[in-house]
């Protein structure tokens, strides 16, 4: 029970820290367009009902109990389910792609805009403790920006630790304060009928739209929740929501309801004003911690989601720290963390309140759900094998709701909603350009290549012309096993010398999250001399090279690390407007390399065995 319970309280700090903080602002935001001609009880028991049904519906059975069941041995988020995709399926491969990128995007974009508006909206509550907190609401909002991204550092796991016993605080907290209001009007237990949610949006018109952009903030997180599966696992995800989460959500959103129907003057800010005021500083206090967590969710996805697209080739290797002996998915990447942290910063300031922010929120959200029941219906088609009519009646009502809150949330594109489509512009341009940069330099060198063979056979004939032979082993690492390396070429022609063992080694990312040791190589003998070697890691492995050829030694390759040599190309490249790129993406695929990690550190090869050869390529 207690192996259970940790990563339960785990996963209320981290994973549903997001969607736990929407109760601030989001039933706020959706009365603000009755604030001219006041709100009647019945808009107000739409409005709860079609909350507590949204809730019901994309939170509880698309994702924690359908989409959690989605994984990709373990691991959940966009990318793992299109690598998944990728490797059952080749049809559609493209589209599929294309997808996993925007999806990726938009949840990045969602990463920067979450702890924004969260924190934002916490800070504001000191407002109504004393007006005179107005001018520091920025300031306080950036200075705990700045302490929350400075213990990412720390990891996952330190950080639940800290966050998961205030977070379930809070859903004590908001659950309470929300039963002890339903009594103020118990009439608003009738918005659990959904049939109020419908009429509400047959008879609201043009403003209903309006209003479930503003909806649909109760649902923020949701995306996080499944990207962050890997850290905490499906039934401690599972039980949180069921147990604490959704029962705290759905009494304080009733809570709120039941308090604006009597006194409507509390529409103002109905959660804040749901307490007295002496107990009004301590649940700021709380809720700005809250959000502080609510930030945790969404960084901690996007950190799972960037090591995965670095593995399937959509980013340039970064340096990623891990932050648990024992769960490999609990990761650190400080150059994502700083591009946040920038991010972040940068909507603060330019948009100063929660309200302005809100009109951004959205959009990059609902985007991003939208993608993801895409790929979740070719999903159970290929993979649990369900008929198309199947399919269609399970998901298609579904996707037709998420289409509908993402035009809701399309409207709001000129009040600040271009803000997510311009950041996920920017991450699918830069995702592109890696792709199709990397694909055109492997073309490149497959062009000016020997075959492997055909170089092995001409190097073991006897010649006067054959370099000499030196002791040890060469490992040449190397993209195309068929091929020569070039930097054994280049080797080969400045140094006129060849070791006792030269090992051709192509490592290889499996569109799977890991890799047993059983599987992890596959050795191939072409002469005395010269041996292929392939290294096969999953996309959530720590590709460490040295303790993988130590696992080789089972099939008699004798491997002693102080007699071998790591041989690593050092690529200058060069655009060329004509080379299958135009100019300003080869500069900006030129640009995006030079941020790569060292790949002798990538692949944890030992620093003092590594020798590194340069050549020039254009691209």
């Amino acid at each position: 029970m207690r192996s259970l319970l940790i990563p339960i309280i785990g996963s209320v700090g981290v994973v549903y820290g997001d969607i736990g903080t929407s109760p601030l602002y989001a039933f706020r935001e959706a009365l603000r367009p009755f604030a001219h001609d006041g709100v009647s009880r019945g808009e107000v028991v739409g409005l709860i009902s079609l909350m507590l049904w949204t809730l019901t519906i994309i939170v509880t059975f698309k994702y924690v109990l359908f989409l959690l069941r989605a994984d990709n041995d373990g691991e959940g988020g966009t990318l793992a389910l299109l690598a998944l995709l990728m490797k059952k399926t080749s049809r559609y491969t493209a589209m599929l792609f294309f997808a996993g990128i925007i999806g990726a995007a938009l949840f990045i974009g969602d990463a920067m805009i979450t702890p924004a508006l969260s924190v934002l909206s916490a800070v504001e509550g000191l407002t109504l403790v004393t007006p005179r907190f107005s001018p520091y609401v920025v300031p306080i909002a950036v200075a705990i920006m700045v302490l929350l991204f400075v213990v990412q550092s720390r990891g996952t796991a330190a950080v639940s630790q800290f966050f998961g016993p205030i977070t379930l605080l809070w859903f004590i907290v908001m659950g309470v304060a929300g039963a002890i209001h339903i009594g103020d009007a118990p009439s608003i237990l009738a918005s659990l009928n959904p049939i109020h949610a419908f009429k509400f949006i047959t008879h609201a018109g043009f403003a209903g739209l309006i209003i479930l952009g503003a909806v649909f903030l109760t649902v923020t997180g949701a995306e996080a929740l499944y990207a962050d599966l890997g850290h905490f696992g499906r039934k401690p995800i599972q039980a949180a929501w069921f147990f604490i989460v959704f029962p705290a959500l759905a009494l304080n959103y009733l809570g709120q309801g039941a308090l604006v129907l009597h006194n409507r003057e509390a529409a103002s800010d109905p959660f804040f004003l749901m307490f007295p005021q002496w107990a009004l500083l301590p649940v700021v206090i709380l809720a700005t911690a809250a959000t502080i967590i609510a930030s945790q969710a969404v960084i901690t996805g996007a950190f799972s989601l960037a090591r995965q697209a670095i593995h399937l080739g959509l980013l340039p290797r970064l340096e990623i720290r891990f932050t648990s002996e024992t769960n490999t998915g609990q990761i650190y990447l400080p150059s994502v963390n700083t591009v946040l942290f920038i991010g972040v910063l940068a909507l603060i300031f330019f948009f100063r309140s929660s309200e302005s922010l809100a009109t951004a929120y959205g959009i990059s959200v609902t985007g991003a759900m939208v993608v993801t029941t895409l790929l979740a219906f070719q999903f159970v088609r290929v993979v649990w094998h369900w008929s198309l009519l199947t399919a269609l009646a399970a998901l298609l009502p579904l996707l037709a709701l998420e289409c509908v809150f993402l035009g809701a949330n399309m409207l709001k594109i000129h009040d600040g909603g271009y803000v997510p489509v311009m950041i996920a512009g920017t991450l699918m341009v830069l995702m592109w350009t890696w792709k199709k940069g990397t694909l055109l330099l492997k073309q490149r060198a497959a062009r000016h290549d020997i075959p492997l063979a055909q170089f092995v056979g001409s190097i073991e004939r006897p010649s006067n012309h054959a370099p000499v032979n030196v002791p040890g082993t060469a490992v040449f690492l190397t993209s195309f096993p068929d091929l020569t390396p070039s930097v054994l070429l280049h080797n080969l022609k400045h140094n006129h010398a060849l070791h006792a063992q030269n090992v051709i080694l192509t490592i290889k990312t499996m569109p799977r999250p890991t890799v047993p040791e059983s599987e992890r190589y596959v050795i191939q003998s072409i002469s005395k001399r010269f041996i292929k070697l392939e290294l096969r890691f999953g996309f959530m492995d720590t590709q460490n090279v040295s303790k993988a050829l130590s696992l080789c030694r089972r099939d008699g390759f004798k491997f002693d690390i102080m007699s071998t040599s790591f041989y690593i190309g050092r690529r200058k490249l060069v655009g060329d407007a004509n080379s299958g790129m135009p100019h300003w993406q080869d500069r900006l695929f030129i640009g995006m390399s030079s941020f790569a990690i060292d790949p002798s550190d990538h692949f944890h090869l030992p620093s003092n065995r590594v020798v590194e050869i340069g050549e020039q390529i254009v691209i």
